[in-house]
């Protein structure tokens, strides 16, 4: 076999392939056994025809399609290996010649497809970002002191007007057109949640214990969802949370502390760690923006297209030009992302051990509120084990840039990223790790940089998205399996 790359632009290939008969021999032999089994010559058992009864009946050529097609995939992925390519999406094939039926000959083909880019990747320690310096508000203090005093407080009843914030138990009635849709009695809600009906909270506030009051507002389930309705609300009773008082009595009741002052010290450092983490936050992802500054990424506009169209295709918006128009550049800037990764984690020769493989998936069944185990299923069953494989050795290699680069604060002062998740973590390329799997990596969300919430639904679509969210961007090495069929000319 001979095969010559020619390079159309930094993202595109074209292949050519020249297999000699002899080479396709084995091919021919496994076509002649493929016939033999779907065919019913009469004098012969099923699959125990002959080659030249064969070619009598059907003709040499339909042999030689069988075996064409047979060995296409196999000598394109000799030729890929060859040449050291790495192809991303589907391939276009062209064969060009073909043996003759009677005298033989070459099967000749050519293949475009896209490919890596090779990219030039600086010095990671040249790399220098600034993230904002750190402060710690004494109002978060005092935030998380008061929510931990609602914790512990108590619901007591009172006789005025309800106000924001209040404890409330209602009755409500949907009418439309005064046909009653809907009605229900003694539901508990928190005045300001905003989490039931449009308008909801507008309505109850001023009222008191046996007031009711009618609204407009769209339903917001069942079979008339979205419909404006008649929304009379009813109240029956009004409480508020009476928090306990912050003193020393309290921090023994709510924690391990016996004294006030060393409940506020903790909280003080709880919200310093917390401020720390997303300093490095902060630093993962003007990290990523320092590379994607500093290095060209070509990508290919095929894998562009065909992820917009993917993500369009599941939203059922494929003639929404404007929401094309919206996602073009996030799916851009995702893919570019994930294509840098990749060639850092090769460069710095990252590799996915099992046990990461595992925590990420049980992270992510955790973020999609699913079983790890049935989650793990789903993913494997998908067949998109080996992009979430991928997707983790992406986050590796960020951390390392992490580790590497040079982060300071607006002050001028450096950023120690270990000291996220403290003293025993080990190395910085671990914790840092810790960091970027905290928000995801524009090549860890889907290839519009949008998170996929598969709450409520059927879980496995849920597994289908997630799986999407995976394989974005360029993740799936191509064949021409199933691909020479439909794009032979």
């Amino acid at each position: 076999m001979k095969s010559d790359v020619e390079t159309l632009n930094p993202t595109r290939v074209k292949l050519t392939v020249e297999v000699g008969y002899d080479e396709l021999k084995p091919s021919l032999d496994k076509a002649y056994k493929t016939i033999a089994g779907q065919v019913q010559v009469p004098g012969f058992r099923r699959g125990k025809v002959p080659p030249r009864v064969i070619d009598q009946r059907f003709g040499r050529a339909a042999v030689l399609e069988e075996a064409v097609n047979d060995a296409l995939p196999k000598f394109y992925q000799q030729a890929v290996e060859a040449s050291d390519l790495r192809p991303l999406g589907q391939p276009t094939v062209d064969v060009s010649q073909a043996p003759d039926p009677k005298d033989g000959g070459d099967l000749k083909f050519s293949v475009e497809v896209d490919v890596r880019p090779t990219l030039e990747l600086p010095d990671l320690s040249t790399l220098a970002v600034t993230v904002d310096d750190l402060q710690v508000p004494e109002e978060e203090v005092q935030t998380r002191l008061d929510a931990l005093r609602e914790r512990f407080g108590t619901l007591t009843g009172v006789d005025r007007a309800a106000a924001d914030g209040d404890f409330v138990s209602i009755d409500l009635r949907a009418e439309i057109d005064g046909e009653e849709i809907e009605t229900a009695k003694g539901i508990s809600y928190r005045i300001g949640q905003g989490n039931m009906i449009e308008g909801l909270d507008e309505a109850l506030t001023g009222l008191s214990a046996e007031d009711s009051t009618t609204f407009a507002a769209p339903l917001a389930g069942g079979e008339r969802k979205g419909e404006d309705a008649q929304i009379t609300v009813t109240v029956q009773s009004v409480k508020e949370r009476v928090l306990p008082e912050a003193d020393d009595d309290f921090a023994q009741l709510a924690s391990e502390f016996d004294t006030l002052e060393e409940l506020r010290a903790d909280l003080l450092k709880q919200v310093e760690q917390s401020k720390r983490f997303e300093q490095g936050l902060q630093a993962r992802d003007k990290v990523l923006d320092k590379l994607l500054e500093v290095v060209e990424v070509p990508v290919p506009e095929s894998l562009v297209e065909a992820e917009i169209h993917a993500h369009l295709e599941r939203e059922n918006r494929l003639e929404d030009a404007e929401h094309r128009a919206e996602i073009e550049e996030s799916t851009r800037q995702a893919i570019r992302s994930q294509l840098l990764l990749d060639a850092l984690a090769e460069r710095e020769e990252i590799g996915v051990e099992q046990g990461e493989l595992i925590e990420y998936l049980v992270g992510q069944a955790q973020q999609y509120g699913m079983d790890p185990n049935q989650f793990v299923q789903m993913v494997d069953g998908a067949g998109q084990v080996p992009s979430m494989v991928s997707e983790v050795r992406r986050r590796k290699a960020l951390a390392v840039a992490m580790e590497q680069a040079t982060v300071t604060d607006a002050s001028g002062n450096a950023v120690d990223l270990e000291e996220l998740v403290g003293e025993d973590e080990g190395e910085t390329a671990a914790v840092t790790s810790d960091v970027v799997a905290e928000g995801p990596v524009p090549s860890g969300q889907d290839e519009t940089g949008q998170t996929v919430d598969p709450t409520g639904e059927d879980e496995q679509a849920a597994a289908e998205q997630v799986a999407d969210q995976a394989s974005a961007g360029g993740g799936t090495e191509a064949g021409v399996e199933g691909a020479t069929e439909g794009d032979k000319s």
